[in-house]
């Protein structure tokens, strides 16, 4: 079970059926609205327009796919996600291509303008549809029949999981789920020990994760018991899991979370995406077209800022320092120095408003933002994004876990060159400020999206040209 090749496998047939479109509109339009209509294929495949769309127009419907997200999870995919995917791309990306590539002059009336459309959207819906679902339906019954699983963990052992674990055993198509075994949350958590080995407990998941290459987790505690529930999901954060939980009635009811019915198993599925495939595109998109287009305008602003440095201080005009970023991966921040040279050389330290360690051109680009531009070649690199929580280091992290143990949720997303929480809090001076400003960031990526992002972007904008940053 390979997740590469089931990927290429998508990619290949979308732009085998990609190319079939654009050779079934070509020929339409040949024979129908150019009116030659003794036309070969020898006579399609040899006309120049028609060679640079085989080039082009596969790799745009491949772009549109991976935008809307098709090539992610690829054992997880579904018929009905399919079609619903696929008719969305479809029509979105016909469109583009329509108006942006083949309205021109050789149509001359609606009719011509709509058959033309109609053709290209319905070939490609038709031909990338009729792909996919092959490739769906055949990863589908292989993971039915037994032949695919996931090495699968459950955490609790109580009746309630008992009761689960038979009913999925019971299924007569496989769900999938190959149960490595199941780790205690309290003493009496035994029930499963006849079913499947005790792993061991609570703070021993990452360890396990690792050791048995789970790629599910199934919670069988309860979600009612909030203490321990948010102790567990703190440890999965960062993980390549997927995470269920087996609800309550109260659950059910209230419809807080989107359930996921697996043959008469129904289990509440954790959705670990933030915000929807699209908008993770088209944010990287942004970041990325953004920061080149403001270090190309900025640079003659970026080089007087950089000369002021090396004119008013000893040392490098910019400074490298380690932080940690999504996942839990350091990554090294580029900033302008806005302290003197060795600043920190009894320890790390907080900067104060009045920190004699911060030179005078230092104070002003720190409350006008200006030391943070660099990172926009961090941006590029993708380390960061222009829009996310503000990166720390590894030193301040391990003292925010002590106190805010739900801080490692902030490492779902890119940190960010400014954040909410720089917003309206500013640059913290001490872990207590950094763990009131964590606050907003947590607030941030629970309403996440691209809306916001511009928000928040334009209330910066406005601290850089007031120069009222904290």
């Amino acid at each position: 079970m390979n997740k590469r090749i089931l990927i290429a496998a998508y990619v290949i047939s979308d732009w085998l059926t990609g190319a079939a479109s654009w050779t079934v509109l070509f020929t339409y339009r040949k024979v129908r609205i150019e009116s030659a209509l003794e036309t070969t294929i020898w006579d399609v495949m040899g006309d120049f327009r028609y060679q640079m769309g085989l080039l082009a127009i596969p790799l745009f419907w491949i772009f549109i796919h991976a935008m809307a997200g098709m090539y992610q999870r690829p054992l997880k995919r579904h018929r009905i996600l399919e079609i619903g995917q696929v008719t969305w791309t479809s029509l979105i990306g016909g469109l583009v291509l329509f108006f942006g590539l083949l309205l021109d002059d050789a149509i001359s009336s609606y009719q011509q303008y709509y058959a033309s459309l109609s053709v290209l959207i319905l070939s490609h819906w038709f031909l990338t549809l009729a792909g996919r679902l092959w490739i769906t339906t055949r990863t589908v019954k292989r993971i039915h029949s037994g032949q695919w699983s996931f090495p699968t963990l459950v955490i609790g052992g109580n009746e309630r999981a008992v009761r689960m674990v038979e009913e999925i055993r019971s299924l007569r198509k496989d769900p999938g789920y190959r149960f490595e075994g199941f780790i205690q949350v309290n003493g009496s958590d035994t029930h499963l020990e006849g079913m499947m080995p005790n792993l061991g407990k609570v703070h021993d998941i990452q360890r396990l994760i690792e050791t048995h290459q789970i790629q599910e987790v199934i919670i069988a505690i309860g979600s009612s018991d909030h203490e321990v529930l948010e102790l567990i999901l703190n440890s999965l954060e960062g993980l390549n899991t997927e995470i269920r939980i087996i609800p309550d009635i109260y659950d059910i009811l209230s419809g807080s979370v989107r359930m996921s019915s697996i043959y008469g198993a129904p289990l509440i599925e954790i959705d670990r995406q933030i915000i929807p495939q699209w908008q993770v595109s088209i944010k990287r998109l942004m970041d990325w077209t953004v920061s080149i287009i403001a270090l190309v305008v900025l640079l003659p602003m970026l080089m007087l800022v950089g000369l002021l440095v090396l004119l008013t201080s000893k040392g490098p005009v910019f400074y490298m320092q380690e932080r940690i970023g999504r996942h839990g991966e350091p990554f090294r921040i580029i900033k302008f120095r806005t302290m003197h040279v060795n600043a920190e050389q009894s320890g790390p330290q907080l900067s104060r408003d009045d920190d004699p360690r911060i030179t005078p051109v230092g104070r002003f680009l720190r409350k006008s933002r200006l030391d943070e531009f660099p990172q926009f070649f961090n941006v590029i690199r993708g380390d960061m994004a222009l829009v996310g929580p503000r990166p720390e280091r590894a030193h301040f992290i391990d003292q925010i876990m002590e106190r805010a143990p739900h801080y490692r949720h902030l490492q779902k997303v890119r940190p960010g060159i400014t954040s909410w929480g720089q917003v309206k809090y500013g640059y913290a001076q001490n872990v207590d400020e950094m763990v009131q400003r964590l606050r907003f960031d947590l607030i941030y990526i629970e309403n996440m999206s691209i809306a916001l992002d511009f928000k928040i972007l334009f209330y910066t904008i406005l601290t850089v040209l007031r120069g009222s940053g904290k």
